[in-house]
């Protein structure tokens, strides 16, 4: 990462001649004695002074790379609890010195079972670009975030409710107050306008800010969001009870071998050949024409033949669940999506078995069958059904993040915006943009608060082949402080050696290429 960290002990200067401005500059604990927390307990209150930060930071949530040096900012961390849940939960916030700072605030959500980021670059990158930023690890730290036996059950058989809750919600409300607390502290003066940023489950902790504490950020980022949290995380396992079903575990390599005739076959579709499916709905590439089709496997250098079990998942993961009888579950992924996650497998001396996306295997384990030993190789294409409902029912009212009443949200005067890649391998872009539809049904002028964008080529929160909308976040603040509404997201290729441009299409419209250098802008329209 690049990172070099320099800290410095904090030292109490004397009282005598300095100005309110210096001390609020202070970053020790005693700046932040005064912070409460209604319904909650301050444990400890610990702070690290930054000095000439320099760190390369990656592509990230809803950003591009960049170089940051010379970053001083102070780290405050502060741990606390909710007397009678047993919880400790750990929030930290960073602050750019008082010259650096733009007045803005900013949320950072998290990742699978991560609650929040807590302290890699996305803190300080968020800090280099003049934002005071919180994020949380809800009760669990992001090492647990894997090991939910520390965590996701109070006893065998029995959920930890008020953890499970933390995650979901109520670490994230307690994160905005706190962070914004910090910042007065600091400061001496509340933000002037709040942001959330997150990707993922933190999209889907977006969309939960909003609808749940709708008057804690002005604006909100949310893409790739995690929303019907319950329906996805049994979506994220369709592909293995589909090959348990068949008793079958098709390699990656043939897998992808579908894949990229697919791609080959519905490429040119939105009007450019650049192994890109940009119109995935339009695309009807059957799988089955391809079994007993040779193909060559890069990573071991053979060749082998398609079967008729790895048409079948590749045609089951696009068409998404079903009940037994075939009636529509849920969305699946689309075509030109690697299935990298959800259809893995492991092999060894020819003999595959099933390898299931973690998360999804972890939330059937410990949230439906609160059975740490049960066995998901036991789900298959008959009993799934029954899982997915119990997964709705019981969680629903929790981590569901389905409601399209934003009323209260607008009257704050709150702006959303979402975007989605197409070849998402975990999350269906399907399940977003039905939820784009039914708030639209809801109120024909949602766009005036919520407005949701698709990008071709782009994998989950990023890479692949298509366009990335780095800049979203500029957009947004420019929608919530100027009351300029994007009609298109600005977004570029990544790893190319010259970037490819295009502007994404807000949605129900979808990008097309027209005429002209396929690497500029204005050689595509939205239709």
């Amino acid at each position: 990462m690049g990172l070099t960290l320099q800290s410095t002990a904090t030292f109490f200067l004397p009282v005598l001649g300095l100005t309110k401005s210096v001390i609020a500059a202070q970053c020790g604990p005693s700046t932040f004695q005064n912070i409460t927390l209604f319904g909650g307990k301050i444990l400890d209150i610990k702070t690290v002074t930054h000095s000439n930060l320099t760190l390369d930071v990656p592509v990230n949530q809803n950003h591009y790379s960049k170089n940051v040096t010379g970053l001083n900012a102070c780290e405050v961390l502060i741990k606390y609890t909710h007397p009678g849940y047993d919880d400790t939960i750990n929030t930290v916030v960073w602050l750019p010195a008082a010259k650096d700072w733009t007045g803005r605030f900013l949320g950072a959500g998290g990742g699978g079972f991560r609650t929040g980021v807590e302290t890699n670059d996305t803190l300080p990158w968020a800090a280099s670009e003049g934002f005071a930023v919180v994020s949380t690890d809800g009760g669990h730290t992001a090492e647990d975030a894997v090991n939910i036996e520390k965590w996701g059950l109070s006893s065998p058989g029995n959920v930890n409710w008020a953890l499970l809750q933390d995650f979901a919600s109520t670490a994230l409300d307690d994160a905005a107050t706190l962070g914004k607390a910090a910042a007065h502290a600091y400061y001496g003066r509340a933000p002037d306008y709040s942001y959330w940023n997150g990707c993922s489950t933190g999209g889907r902790q977006g969309y939960q800010m909003a609808q749940k504490y709708p008057e804690q950020y002005d604006g909100i980022l949310a893409t790739a969001p995690g929303i019907y949290w319950n329906e996805l995380m049994m979506q994220l396992f369709w592909p293995q009870a589909v090959m348990n079903d068949l008793e079958e575990y098709p390699t990656f390599c043939e897998l992808e071998a579908i894949n990229d005739a697919a791609i080959e076959a519905c490429d040119e579709l939105d009007g450019l050949k650049d192994g890109i499916i940009g119109l995935p709905k339009e695309c009807k590439f059957d799988p089955n024409g391809m079994v007993g089709k040779q193909y060559r496997c890069t990573s071991t250098n053979e060749t082998t033949t398609i079967t008729k079990a790895a048409a079948i998942v590749a045609e089951k993961t696009w068409q998404g669940p079903t009940s037994p009888e075939g009636d529509f579950l849920w969305h699946g992924t689309n075509p030109g999506a690697s299935f990298a996650m959800t259809g893995a497998t492991t092999c060894t001396d020819g003999v595959c078995t099933g390898a299931p996306f973690l998360v999804a295997e972890l939330w059937i384990k410990y949230f439906i069958k609160t059975n740490p030993d049960y066995k998901c190789s036991g789900v298959n294409t008959t009993t799934f059904e029954t899982l997915f409902d119990q997964s709705v029912q019981r969680y629903n009212s929790i981590l569901g993040t389905s409601d399209t009443n934003l009323n209260q949200f607008r009257k704050a005067g709150g702006k959303l915006l979402s975007w989605h890649g197409l070849a998402d391998t975990c999350i269906a872009p399907d399940a977003t943009a039905e939820y784009t539809r039914r708030i639209h049904e809801r109120d024909p002028n949602a766009s005036d608060y919520y407005r949701y964008f698709e990008a071709p080529g782009v994998d989950h929160c990023g890479g692949g082949l298509g366009w990335y909308p780095g800049n979203a976040l500029k957009s947004l603040i420019d929608w919530v402080e100027k009351g300029i509404a994007p009609e298109t997201l600005d977004a570029e290729t990544q790893g190319d050696a010259k970037a490819r441009k295009a502007n994404l299409c807000l949605w129900p419209k979808h990008l097309v290429y027209v005429a002209g250098d396929a690497a500029a802008a204005t050689s595509f329209e939205c239709r």
